[in-house]
């Protein structure tokens, strides 16, 4: 097999979203890694032409890699570290352990050498310990001689029926990597104005996403789709989910019906003292989504914050899944906790097969030039007016670490 056949490896797969996508782009699965058993087991259930490996990361060699492969350096090798230490959903900890696995990964990559990487992050990533992660993987692609281009996106501006914002760093040895430009203008998606969609096809909506669903079953046994399933929900959620109309969130019932918990996260935003980058997102709690947009971010707790446009119930685990672009015949392993995790932290396929059929299209049509080079060509995370005071001066710290001169924004 030529190193030049449209193959990928997976640093991090998890429940396997961008390994799907890059196979619908006409890429083979050499190899898939992670260390969590849910995501291994969804990973053998749904490729089984792939080999699957738990390796730790920290401790794989690209020998190892290449014993996987038989041998074979893959085009393409990507990967999208946990997000758990930089997501602003959750306490930002620079200490977590986590947060080293981006150096890892531009390791591997510098010792395995493939033709391309492509690493996903979520946008919090940018301006953790004020850049220096973004330094970790910048550094070490760049001394292995990779041109690199990195934005943060919104893959509702790609098709995707979800407004979710991503960090997304493509490299190439010898050529331009190049970037996809947005397919789709998604209605109400912040910075959709200034993201050059104007004029392109609407975004799907969470209607387009769940149409053809039938109602869902009562009981895992009955479901004919597996995962959707409808959850029990208390008296009092019943009142709440019957006063919210589309759009709505916890924020506007009446303060008798507001959770505990939810009343707690608002006031500790101005009460508590806490510094701005630790607080995590503006609290929701529960939310109904709009059926003429897209949804809203999916994450673990979409199964149970996120109710259905008309019915008053949370979404199901497989109406999460189609809103991040799995198909019906996708199956998730593990309890349903484990299998929220796997969906809400996925890359949507929808997506992974844009980035796949750049880098297939690009890969074909240029040539490599001299290896050696390498320069950061492009650091597009934010606009002017919509920056933050950290971002702004991570943008400073890139611009003058790798001399890239006027660094280009967009969001």
């Amino acid at each position: 097999m030529s190193a030049e056949r449209l193959s990928s490896v997976d640093l991090f797969a998890g429940a396997g979203g961008l390994t799907l996508g890059l196979q619908w782009a006409g890429f083979e699965t050499l190899a898939a890694y992670d260390n969590w058993s849910p995501a291994i087991a969804t990973l053998e259930r749904n490729f089984r032409s792939a080999s699957v490996s738990p390796d730790d990361i920290q401790e794989l060699t690209a020998a190892d890699v290449l014993d996987l492969t038989g041998g074979v350096t893959p085009l393409l090798v990507t990967g999208g570290p946990p997000c758990q230490g930089f997501t602003s959903a959750g306490a930002r900890r620079a200490s977590d352990h986590r947060n080293t696995l981006v150096a890892e990964f531009a390791r591997m990559v510098a010792e395995l050498r493939p033709r391309w990487f492509l690493f996903e992050n979520v946008e919090g990533f940018l301006s953790m310990s004020g850049g220096s992660f973004v330094v970790d993987l910048l550094d070490g692609v760049l001394d292995a001689g990779y041109y690199v281009r990195l934005r943060k996106v919104n893959v509702a501006n790609y098709g995707v029926p979800q407004l979710r914002k991503r960090v997304i760093a493509v490299g190439s040895i010898g050529v331009d990597p190049g970037f996809p430009g947005p397919s789709h203008h998604a209605y109400g998606a912040p910075g959709a104005e200034t993201a050059g969609t104007v004029g392109l096809p609407t975004t799907p909506t969470v209607s387009d996403a769940l149409e053809q669903l039938d109602a869902p079953a009562s009981a895992a046994r009955d479901a004919i789709i597996q995962g959707h399933v409808k959850s029990r929900i208390s008296e009092s959620d019943a009142r709440r989910f019957r006063l919210l109309q589309q759009g709505q969130t916890m924020r506007d019932l009446p303060m008798s019906l507001q959770h505990q918990s939810y009343a707690r996260r608002a006031n500790r935003r101005v009460a508590d003292g806490m510094p701005t980058e630790r607080r995590g997102g503006a609290p929701a709690g529960i939310r109904r989504l709009r059926a003429d947009e897209p949804s809203k971010a999916i994450t673990s707790a979409a199964p149970r914050e996120f109710l259905h446009p008309l019915a008053d119930r949370c979404l199901t685990l497989r109406e999460c899944a189609r809103l991040q672009g799995f198909p019906d015949s996708f199956e998730f392993v593990g309890n349903r906790s484990e299998q929220a995790t796997l969906v809400g932290n996925a890359i949507p396929p929808t997506f992974g097969v844009v980035l796949g059929r750049w880098i297939a299209a690009r890969s074909s049509s240029c040539s490599m030039e001299a290896a050696g080079s390498s320069r950061l060509l492009e650091f597009r995370v934010g606009n002017g007016s919509g920056m933050s005071p950290a971002l702004r001066d991570v943008v400073e710290r890139i611009s003058a670490r790798y001399q890239i001169g006027q660094v280009p924004l967009w969001i």
